[in-house]
């Protein structure tokens, strides 16, 4: 049976494991992410030997010559990831953006299985869609696709959203923080547990901001299912199911929003580490 490594490389930190292609994890270890290039080639090579392919997700964008541009980790420069890999390693590389990642995670072995028609909104630091229409992944023409904490929600312009987009200075994990004025949304969220009311409004705010962006998505893409997840749906996706919920039916195209389920992730935080694998695994298929 063909075993893979799937590298979820993050912002900060990185989760790798080793997966077979029945989808079960044999092993896995996380670690601060790699400072450059030949630091992540060499932290990838470590936990390589032995497996059959090699899967790697990114936080940015990835172009289909396989170079990546992650300014969180190397810069504002598009780095060589995939011929920097497939020279020390002597297996199939694939490497995708994190959104893909986890869409593709969630419809192998998640809540999106069997499912044609799917968008993932990961909220966390930052606000991205992963997205499969058709059964097949949906990238752009330049790799953007999904880039959706971008969207112009707002009437007037503001100079933040040059920086991370309209919905994502709204809604993603620093913007509950700051509204809240706490140092992380995972503050924000234990205060909202402790009943705390303005904790509590912070939230109900970011859902409503995060519902209009995905009613927009739901109008133009007809998803059939909706799967949200990131850190901040990882701890508090209780409290904000249902006020995103509601503003998805106001906002969206109603026969759209009426047959679209919206639901979280059954994988939390293992989604980017299955379409790591995931795609590793059709790596080695079409070797």
């Amino acid at each position: 049976m063909s075993r893979v490594l799937a590298v979820d490389l993050g912002g900060t930190k990185a989760a790798l494991g080793r997966v077979d292609e029945d989808g079960r994890v044999h092993g896995r270890r996380r670690t601060a992410a790699p400072a450059s290039l030949d630091d992540t080639v060499a932290c990838i090579a470590e936990d390589a030997t032995g497996v059959d392919a090699v899967g790697v997700i990114v936080p940015g964008l990835c172009t289909p010559d396989g170079r990546a541009w992650c300014p969180n980790l190397w810069g504002d420069v598009h780095v060589p990831l995939r011929d920097a890999l497939q020279s020390r390693l002597a297996v199939p590389v694939a490497i995708d953006c994190d959104r893909a990642g986890h869409v593709v995670g969630e419809a192998w072995r998640g809540t999106a299985q069997g499912v044609r028609d799917v968008a993932f909104v990961a909220v966390g630091t930052g606000i991205g869609v992963g997205i499969i229409a058709g059964g097949h992944v949906v990238r752009g023409a330049h790799g953007t696709a999904g880039s959706a904490g971008w969207s112009a929600l707002c009437e007037r312009w503001d100079d933040e959203f040059a920086r991370c987009g309209c919905w994502e200075a709204h809604a993603a994990g620093p913007a509950i923080a700051k509204a809240f004025g706490a140092a992380s949304a995972a503050d924000v969220v234990a205060a909202a547990r402790e009943g705390d009311a303005r904790a509590i409004a912070a939230l109900r705010d970011a859902a409503a901001w995060t519902g209009r962006g995905i009613a927009t998505l739901v109008s133009v893409l007809d998803p059939a299912l909706v799967v949200l997840g990131g850190g901040v749906m990882h701890g508090a996706g209780d409290l904000l199911l249902d006020p995103i919920r509601e503003a998805i039916a106001r906002w969206a195209q109603p026969i759209a929003a009426r047959q679209c389920r919206v639901v979280l992730s059954t994988l939390g935080e293992d989604a980017g580490l299955f379409g790591a694998a995931r795609l590793a695994l059709d790596a080695l298929e079409a070797s």
